[in-house]
């Protein structure tokens, strides 16, 4: 390693693909908001030291540390991304802050597989936080193993010091409580820093008797600040007052991505000034109710005499054991089923716990001497969790959380009829802390919000009420359960404030924001099985995009004219062999049923590039979105697809099925496609041909669609894959996800032409991408020629609501005038003007 005091080689500290910061999907890391570096995807456990150095700071949640090299340099190593939202969980730090280290030394180790699950990525990066004085020269864009080298710092020529006129002027200072999720951490920090570098007065952050200087990403993450505490920032300067009032709101309002957990942005008066009635709090889940305070307590057991046969004691909790498995097992297959990780995860983790053997051995000795089960069971996982807490460890707390959970669970499944929450419909509860069942359970039983004297802004149970759009706040603060019971409270989750005390004018004024949402949902969801009629009499069918059975019958129960789009995916993923053909039809044919006499347009199987199934070996491609995707891989893997259509075949009846096909760029793909339907049709000795259509989500298909349309029965515009490949923007990229615009008007052209190629043919045109789903654009669409919309289930009501007060000519007439247009933020604009919403 070539080091002097001007020239550092850092070599690799993880192994894996290289990436420059722009493709990390982060925009404070992708812009260099916190200095110049390098990315890793990583494919090792360990995380090792780029060179010698000081380790001066290491995150309270183990994800990310600092080194600072011989040279001065100071390197942030970050591992993941948001992995802040862990809490330590998976990873194990190997040094402490102070450690001298040496080149390739491991600092950190980390359960690759449970980081990955639970992280948004595990693209790590290497950080040079003090790039203003030195320079970073990349070795290598490749492949890397720990130890190679990966990077040149090279320190920049200094052009003096700062002037005295920088320190001159009054000292001025405010105070404001952190808004931002996980506290400041690494992303905050950055901004912080980058908001102080805009003036030329010098900025201190105080917090706990410590200081650091705004300038110092390490002096900030080095205070270890939490999630809504309080701090003093003070500046001085010529523009002291403009960098006060800067950095106050910097810290007070959270990063965009983390806005749903975070507190108000306040002045920092406001922030400190206590309000009467009003308890604060951190927002867990957005939106704005009123109600009844329920309160919550845990289960209380009677006082048990201690004489009980063993025997029956340990038969009784086996019962238990195998509900509490059972309903787990449920809860875990229709999370897997909806796609919902998050929720499986949360499950998963507390099966494994179920079947701790040391929680089921303290529990057995614990009847053997001749407790009663409910008793035993408590006591054993009272005694686990004291252990848990008492090492003071963020990752064993959330386990002691979950264990509660499964206590809660199992002594319900003990008690059966003796238990159970008599909680009113629409009331605000109130609990110290609630678990993940818990949620669920009151989410059923119509609950209007949650709050929480304890619980954080990123645990298990505000993931899921974020999952359930049910408003939640957590650190409400002990006062809460203070409250009598029964009292109407307004639970403003948006403002993280529960007020105790609302008025009579405030009850009022909530009362109608909600009764106007909900009547607005009422009259559309009164309506939603009728017909979708403009007012010039045009019949616009609105059908839903689903991914399973349950989700069709949903969609049908929501007004769903038909399925516009089952994606099939759902059954080859997360598994190790490919679904018979026996398997997918019944799966099919559950859709179908589901469906009543409706229509139901069944997508064929689109993986391939980024979508790997682990029994269809793919190659490694640097495009993935632009390779193997979608019909090219039936012309690679025949058998795959030649077993869908089989299966597809046979379901009944079939007049109600119809066949889409993804990814088709020229009309010889569907004729193949329709060569080799006709071929199974004989073989199977079938004699109705189901519909067959095709996917318009490339430009090619879009230009060819007079074309397609003479072959296909229907033609579907995707319009999340037409967008990324029309403005050759990745839609999944951080710094481009919100300029991949469907309503921009290259992509409204292709949209326009489609429909007039179809029409040559009298095929008609469906979109089922996430446009038809947007109010916004149903005007729009309809102009074009659009005549199908499929959209979430939960939608149907609203947007067939909307076409009913549409008027087809006039949006024939104005969508024409709107291909003109010069971008796609013109266009929404014009919408707004012609349709508005509301």
């Amino acid at each position: 390693m070539h080091n002097n005091n001007k020239e550092l080689t850092l070599s690799a500290p993880l192994s894996g693909p290289v990436l420059t910061l722009a493709k990390v999907p982060d925009p404070v890391f992708a812009s260099g908001t916190m200095g110049d570096g390098i990315a890793i995807d990583p494919l090792n456990d360990t995380l090792h030291a780029p060179c010698a150095g000081v380790v001066v700071h290491i995150a309270r949640t183990g994800h990310a540390l600092t080194l600072r090299a011989d040279n001065g340099a100071e390197l942030l190593l970050h591992l993941g991304l948001d992995t802040v939202e862990l809490q330590g969980q998976g990873f194990s730090v190997l040094v402490k802050e102070g450690d001298r280290v040496s080149n390739s030394q491991p600092l950190l180790r980390y359960d690759l597989d449970q980081v990955a699950q639970q992280c948004k990525s595990l693209v790590s990066l290497l950080i040079l936080t003090n790039s203003q004085d030195f320079q970073v020269r990349p070795i290598t864009l490749k492949s890397v193993k720990v130890g190679e080298p990966l990077l040149h710092i090279i320190r920049r020529q200094t052009s003096g010091g700062e002037s005295a006129e920088d320190f001159i002027g009054e000292e001025l200072t405010g105070h404001v409580r952190i808004a931002h999720r996980g506290g400041l951490h690494a992303r905050p920090a950055a901004l912080i820093r980058q908001t102080a570098q805009g003036f030329k007065s010098k900025s201190w952050l105080h917090y706990a008797g410590k200081s650091a200087t705004c300038d110092s990403l390490i002096g900030l993450m080095g205070l270890a600040i939490g999630e809504q505490a309080e701090v003093h920032v003070s500046c001085q300067g010529p523009d002291a007052e403009a960098a006060l009032q800067a950095l106050l709101a910097a810290l007070s309002t959270a990063l965009a991505e983390d806005s749903h957990a975070a507190a108000p942005a306040m002045p920092a008066a406001r922030v400190r000034a206590a309000e009467a009635g009003v308890l604060h709090g951190v927002c867990a889940a957005p939106g704005l109710v009123s109600g009844p305070l329920f309160r919550l307590s845990a289960i209380s057991l009677p006082q048990d005499p201690g004489d009980h046969d063993p025997q029956q004691q340990l038969q009784a909790l086996e019962t238990a054991l195998n509900q509490v498995r059972s309903d787990i097992d449920h809860t875990l297959n229709q999370a897997k089923k909806q796609r919902n990780s998050d929720e499986e995860a949360i499950f998963s983790a507390h099966l494994a716990l179920l079947e701790d053997p040391a929680l089921l051995e303290a529990a057995g000795q614990f009847m053997a001497s001749g407790m009663a089960a409910t008793h035993a069971w408590s006591q054993a996982i009272e005694s686990q969790c004291e252990v848990l807490r008492q090492t003071g460890s963020t990752l064993l707390a959330e386990r002691a959380n979950d264990l509660i959970d499964l206590k809660q669970r199992v002594l319900r499944a003990l008690l059966g009829d003796a238990w159970h929450y008599e909680v009113p419909a629409g009331a605000i509860v109130a609990a110290h802390e609630l678990t993940p069942s818990d949620l669920l359970q009151l989410s059923q039983q119509g609950v209007g919000g949650l709050c929480m004297a304890e619980g954080g802004a990123t645990s298990h149970v505000a993931i899921l009420a974020r999952g359930k759009g049910l408003p939640c706040m957590v650190a409400l603060g002990s006062t809460l359960l203070d409250q009598p019971q029964g009292q109407s409270v307004v639970l403003d989750a948006d403002g993280g404030r529960l007020e105790l005390t609302p008025g009579p004018e405030r009850l009022a004024e909530v009362h109608q924001i909600q009764l106007q949402q909900q009547q607005r949902r009422a009259e559309q969801q009164a309506q939603a099985h009728s017909s979708a009629l403009t007012r010039d009499g045009l019949h616009i069918e609105v059908a839903a995009n689903v991914a399973s059975a349950t989700e069709a019958a949903e969609a049908l129960a929501n007004g769903a004219d038909g399925v516009g789009l089952l994606r099939t995916e759902f059954l080859f993923v997360d598994r190790h062999t490919a679904p018979d053909e026996q398997e997918q039809r019944l799966a099919y044919q559950a859709v179908l049923d589901a469906m009543g006499d409706k229509s139901v347009i069944i997508r064929t199987i689109d993986v391939g590039g980024d979508k790997q199934l682990d029994y269809l070996p793919l190659p490694v491609e640097a495009n993935p979105v632009l390779g193997l995707r979608g019909i090219r891989l039936a012309q690679v893997r025949p058998e795959l697809l030649d077993q869908q259509l089989r299966a597809l075949l046979q379901v009944s009846p079939l007049s109600r099925c119809r066949i889409l096909l993804p990814m088709v760029t020229e009309v010889d793909e569907l004729l193949h496609i329709r060569r080799r339907l006709d071929a199974l049709c004989s073989e199977l000795r079938v004699k109705q041909r189901p519909q067959l259509g095709v996917m318009i989500e490339v430009p090619a298909a879009a230009l060819l669609a007079e074309q397609l349309a003479e072959h296909a029965d229907f033609l579907s515009i995707g319009t999340n894959d037409l967008s990324q490949y029309t403005l050759a923007m990745d839609r999944d990229h951080a710094g481009l996800a919100a300029r991949v615009d469907a309503l921009h008007p290259a992509l409204l052209r292709l949209i326009a032409q489609t429909c007039a190629g179809a029409a040559v043919h009298d095929c008609w045109v469906g979109v089922c991408g996430a446009l038809a789903s947007d109010p916004l654009a149903t005007a729009l669409l309809i102009g074009l020629g659009v005549r199908e919309l499929s959209v979430s289930p939960v939608q149907v009501a609203e947007i067939k609501d909307r076409v009913r007060h549409l008027d087809a000519s006039e949006c024939r007439r104005i969508s024409q005038d709107l291909l003109t247009l010069s971008s796609a933020s013109a266009v929404r604009h014009a919408c707004h003007q012609h349709w508005p919403l509301g």
